[in-house]
This record gives structure tokens, C-alpha cells and sequence, in this order.
């Protein structure tokens, strides 16, 4: 790291901080936006969590890269926790549960993950979790990780609200094609420019995608300009106890750390190094820790990135220096309210498009952990079914659960999660290399 702080003064280092700077605002900005929308709360309030969000990320980011797994590895509030809190809230609405007891029960649930997570790392159990989560296990998670995603900033890509969708909401189409036409121009470039040019499409997408949108449909103003910062505890609900969204909230809580062994596992070939235990153990803590401020904040929960793979392969910025400067730019946007408010405003439709290019990169990540994986008529099943029941549950409504116990309701309406299960299940009880061997031998 010494010999990294050499090249501060360079003007390569600064302009590769900028683009991690702009990476960890297009991953995080929309998250307390479209949670602040969700829970229908007041417009201080919504600030006051971007703000938070900002500040709390660029801290998390920077001790991970100091102290954690010491790599270049967004540091943010999982999408994972973030897809689930959204289904809540419409799971909520269907079983006549309050936003506030909801969001009550989401912190309780929180913290113990926050806990347990920490005493995960602290005791070194993360290698031995770590080798439940396979290479089929982590192949199905990122895709279903990335449809669930890919749903919400399709959404956002086409004006469509985001979280308890009233049932008359409908598609905005100037925003949607707007939306669509800079995705395309975004995965054009992508594909057919250098590599030295390619690897600012984020950073144009951000910055040319949101000037344009001002000029053709004008500007969105998302937080309310009279807004202010007035922090509180608990923005989303004073802890309450709700057992079927405690106990999502916890089983969600360990399921979240195959973000962590994705991130680590996926970083390995950029470092040209396995992922020693202490990584395993500091990463974890470290993630558990800003999972226990965040609950106590209402924001939304920690963990690696694995969306970071995408950008480090496109970007090629593997250094910690440019990671550490663009951590610190987010701090100071966030602790400064009125550049919070000016970045706060950027329309969800813009962030939700740059969002939805970047994790188109899932799938490549994912192929990568199923191509491990040797495939017949008979093994195919490892896979094949967590990922149809998974998704099968995603595009069922909420309303479908209602009949069945309130505290399964949470997990078994979550495609993300079932799926996910159903696969830690499969991976780790089925000897599938046994079952393919002795149906070719016949």
C-alpha cells in the first residue's frame, strides 16, 4: 500500500478515483431513494438516509480496503437485503402489516445478522460457510441475484414505480424510451469501443445520460428542495417483533455472505491470489459491523459487491489508492448537504439504466461458476430446479402466499431466497459427480 501512495499525486490515480467515485453513487444513490419511496417517509427523512447512506458506504468502503479483505471491492448496501426489504413491503401490505412494524421487525432482524455475522468472522468460521457455497450454489445465486435486480431497474427504467406498485401504475413512455435508447448506446460502446474508452461508460452514462434527460424531459427533483438533514434513529420503525420478518430477515442475513464469498472468490484472478482465511474473517467483520450501524440507522445492510468483478474487469482499476480516493469523495458528498441534495436528484430512471448495463455482467460471472460444473440429462437437476422454482416465485404475486402461515410467508415468497436454499440443499446433500459417472457408465 506504501508504494500505492507514491502515485497520489498523478492525475491517472485521481481520474480512476472519480470513476470508482461514480460507481459506488450509480450502485448506492437509488437504494435509499426507492427504500425512502417504499416506506412512504417524509422528505427530511429521505435525505437525511441519502445522506447516511453516502457517508456510512464511503467509511465501509475505505476500512474494508485498510483493514478488511484489502481489495479494490465495493463496500455497499447489498442488493440482496435491498430486493428483499422491497418484497416485504408488498408482503406486508397483503397480510394488513403497518410499514412501521414492518420496518420495526426488519431492524430487530438486522442487528441479529449483524451479530451473528460478526461472530462468523471473528470465530474464522467464513472458510468452512464458505465451502457450502459451491460453485452451482454461487452459479444459481447470481442469476437469480441479478433477475431480481434486473426487475428493479427495469422498473425504474420505465417510470415504473418501485416498491408497493399500486395496481394502476403504468409505463411512462417518454422515460422508457429515453431509458432504452441510453442503454443501447451504453452496451454499444461496451462492445465496440477500446477498452481505454470503453471502460468510461459508466461514468458517461451518469453524467451525459442525466444532462440529456434535463434537456429532453426535464429535470426530476426526488428529494424536495426546502428538505434538511434532522438525523434520528431507526428511520424505517423502532424495533418490533414480527416473527416471520424477523426470521427473513435473518435467514437473508446469512444467505448475504455468498456476496461476500462471490466477491472474494470472483477478485481472486485480478490479485493473481487465493483468498487466505484472514480475509475470509477481517471481510466478514468488518461487513457485520456496518450491518449493526446501518440497522441502527434504517439503512439498508452491508456486504461486497459482486457487480465489482464487472467493473474491474471493464475499468481495469485493480489498485486500492483510486478505490480509497473515490471512498472518501462519497464521504464528502454526503457529509455536505446541499452537493447530498444535488446528487440525490438524479433521476431513478438514470441510475436504474447505468444499473441495469453494469449487471448485465452477472451473467458472465455466473456462467463462469456453472461452466466447473459437468452437465447431463440426469445432473442438470442441481441447477434446473432452484433456478425455475426460483424464478417461477418471483413472478407469482404476493397475494398468492396469503394463505399459507404468516411466518413462512416472507421466505417462501421470495424467489431469491428459495432458490437460493433449494440449491445450498442440492449442492451439499446430493453427490451429483457420483450420479453422472454411473449413468454414463450404463
Amino acid at each position: 500500500m506504501k508504494a500505492e501512495w507514491k502515485e497520489i499525486k498523478q492525475p491517472q490515480t485521481w481520474m480512476a478515483g472519480v470513476e470508482w467515485f461514480f460507481f459506488i453513487f450509480a450502485n448506492i444513490v437509488i437504494i435509499p431513494l426507492t427504500i425512502g419511496k417504499a416506506f412512504e417517509l417524509k422528505q427530511d427523512d429521505v435525505l437525511t438516509m441519502v445522506q447516511l447512506s453516502f457517508v456510512v458506504t464511503g467509511i465501509a468502503c475505505i476500512t474494508q480496503a485498510i483493514i478488511g479483505h484489502r481489495r479494490a471491492i465495493l463496500e455497499g448496501q447489498s442488493g440482496l437485503w435491498w430486493g428483499m426489504i422491497l418484497s416485504t413491503v408488498g408482503i406486508a401490505a397483503s397480510q394488513d402489516i403497518s410499514l412501521q412494524e414492518l420496518g420495526g421487525s426488519l431492524t430487530v432482524g438486522i442487528l441479529i445478522s449483524s451479530v451473528l455475522t460478526v461472530l462468523i468472522g471473528a470465530f474464522g468460521w467464513g472458510p468452512a460457510i464458505a465451502k457450502l457455497f459451491k460453485p452451482g450454489v454461487m452459479g444459481v445465486f447470481m442469476l437469480l441475484f441479478g433477475f431480481q435486480l434486473v426487475d428493479i431497474f427495469l422498473k425504474g427504467m420505465l417510470g415504473i414505480p418501485v416498491g408497493n406498485t399500486p395496481h394502476s401504475a403504468t409505463i411512462n413512455g417518454s422515460i422508457a424510451l429515453f431509458s432504452i435508447v441510453l442503454a443501447v448506446l451504453m452496451i454499444i460502446v461496451n462492445i465496440v469501443a477500446p477498452t481505454r474508452i470503453s471502460k468510461y461508460t459508466l461514468l458517461g452514462g451518469i453524467v451525459v445520460g442525466w444532462i440529456a434527460f434535463a434537456m429532453l424531459i426535464g429535470e426530476e427533483q426526488t428529494v424536495k428542495a426546502d428538505a434538511v438533514f434532522t438525523f434520528e434513529w431507526f428511520l424505517l420503525g423502532k424495533p418490533s417483533w414480527n416473527v416471520g420478518i424477523i426470521t427473513m430477515a435473518i435467514i437473508t442475513g446469512l444467505l448475504n455472505l455468498a456476496n461476500t464469498f462471490g466477491a472474494l472468490k470472483g477478485t481472486e484472478e485480478f490479485y493473481e491470489s487465493k483468498t487466505t482465511q484472514g480475509q475470509y474473517d477481517r471481510s466478514l467483520g468488518v461487513s457485520g459491523i456496518f450491518t449493526g450501524i446501518s440497522g441502527l440507522f434504517g439503512l439498508v445492510p452491508y456486504a461486497p459487491f459482486v457487480s465489482s468483478i464487472g467493473f474491474l474487469e471493464q475499468a481495469g482499476i485493480v489498485k486500492r489508492l483510486p478505490f480509497i480516493i473515490g471512498g472518501a469523495l462519497f464521504i464528502l458528498i454526503g457529509a455536505i448537504s446541499p452537493l447530498a441534495h444535488l446528487f440525490s436528484n438524479i433521476p431513478i430512471s438514470i441510475g436504474s439504466t447505468v444499473l441495469f448495463v453494469a449487471y448485465l455482467q452477472l451473467l458472465h460471472s455466473s456462467l463462469e461458476f456453472l461452466r466447473q460444473i459437468e452437465f447431463t440429462k440426469t445432473t442438470i437437476y442441481r441447477s434446473a430446479i432452484p433456478l425455475f422454482a426460483g424464478v417461477a416465485i418471483m413472478i407469482l404475486p404476493t397475494s398468492y402466499f396469503s394463505s399459507l402461515p404468516e411466518v413462512l410467508q416472507p421466505l417462501l415468497g421470495s424467489g431469491l431466497l428459495v432458490g437460493i436454499c433449494l440449491s445450498l440443499l442440492l449442492e451439499n446433500t446430493v453427490n451429483w459427480d457420483s450420479i453422472g459417472k454411473k449413468n454414463e457408465s450404463e
